[in-house]
């Protein structure tokens, strides 16, 4: 079994102009997927099956757990999520937000 090392995860993906983009960099037990969110965009209220970690690499975002306020998260903002917790996001800004979910569905 070998190690895998990503030197700049943030740079994993682009932000595309007005959209958002996912690329998933990891997969072996747990799941990484960076995003890139333009200015605006926005994931609506949704849910996920398994526990997940919220990290803003670069950005800002407007993010909100459960039933709380939004609350604004920018480089080095965490967050874990257990399953079901409903939550969305707005980007405030061009950002890249890394998304690792804990258990495969």
């Amino acid at each position: 079994m070998s190690a895998t090392f990503i030197p700049d995860i943030a740079a994993e993906v682009e932000i595309p102009a007005d959209g958002i983009l996912s690329r998933t960099v990891f997969r072996d037990g747990v799941r990484a997927v960076v995003f890139g969110f333009d200015a605006g965009q926005e994931l609506s209220e949704h849910t996920a099956a398994a526990p997940v970690i919220i990290q803003v690499l670069r950005g800002r975002i407007a993010l909100t757990l459960g039933a709380g306020e939004a609350v604004d998260a920018g480089p080095g903002s965490w967050a874990h999520l257990p399953p079901r917790l409903p939550h969305s996001l707005v980007a405030s800004e061009p950002s890249v937000v890394l998304l690792t979910l804990l258990r495969e569905e």
